[in-house]
């Protein structure tokens, strides 16, 4: 593929890769040496972990469409070969700020109707932490699927600052959480909403809990700047591009 041309974004917007037995299969050997190889790019390239994620789905029986978006994600990572992620040094102790960013994408696979969730952690304005995860269970709202995305980000959080602490690092709490759905947002803050919240699962309230210890702060974002919005979905080029610098990607000589 050294002859290919780079692809503007890792996944093709609208597309989602589907298990379709009559399509011809490729050899299984060769696609999760590609799917691992990618997988291991993904620890320090946040803006291939969507689509690395989508295409792990199919390594047990890989196709033809399955291969080709792979080859998208290896294309795209041509042409952004110069990105990657810049940790600032901090002068100023009183700037320990752990922000965080939670969405979903609500029925996002077509098959079993599952949402993908997807957080991103940023320290220091520098991206540490960040998922693209297939939820548990079906979600019947946007509300619930954002809920549960919202809990998937408060216990790395807990996480995530019980390491800071053992670094002796102090981060200002509480720590914010920023979601894009204010239904989620009132039900992790108000636990009268039994109505949308009686089916889900009791698991997912750890979010209600932290919000009441005063360990998370829940904060409105608009969808525009919804940072984890590029771990949910496949994105237009543009607003890709956006995101991409939001998330902390910088362009770096080499």
């Amino acid at each position: 593929m050294m002859n290919d041309n780079p692809s503007s974004s890792p996944a093709e917007t609208n597309v989602k890769p589907l298990m379709n037995e009559e399509e011809e299969s490729v050899d299984p050997t060769l696609f999760k040496q590609i799917v691992g190889s990618l997988r291991y790019l993904c620890n320090s390239r946040p803006d291939i972990a969507y689509a690395v994620g989508i295409i792990s789905r199919f390594m047990s029986e890989p196709r033809v469409s399955h291969l080709l978006a792979a080859k998208r994600v290896i294309r795209y990572f041509k042409g952004t070969l110069q990105y990657d992620i810049l940790f600032p040094k901090c002068l100023n102790e009183n700037s320990m700020e752990l922000i965080s960013y939670s969405n979903a994408d609500w029925c996002g696979d077509r098959k079993d109707r599952k949402c993908t969730s997807g957080y991103l952690f940023k320290f220091l304005n520098a991206p540490i932490s960040w998922c693209a995860k297939t939820q548990p269970v079906v979600a019947l709202s946007t509300c619930e699927s954002d809920y549960i995305a919202g809990c998937m980000a408060a216990c790395q959080a807990v996480w995530l600052e019980d390491i800071l602490k053992e670094m002796e690092i102090e981060v200002s709490r509480p720590i914010a959480l920023f979601i894009d759905n204010k239904s989620a947002i009132s039900l992790a803050r108000n636990p009268v909403l039994r109505g949308r919240s009686k089916h889900i699962e009791a698991k997912f309230h750890f979010l209600r809990e932290q919000v009441n210890k005063g360990a998370l702060q829940i904060v409105d974002c608009s969808t525009e700047l919804q940072l984890a919005d590029i771990f949910t979905k496949a994105l237009k080029v543009d607003k890709f591009i956006k995101l991409r610098s939001l998330i902390g990607m910088k362009e770096v000589e080499t």
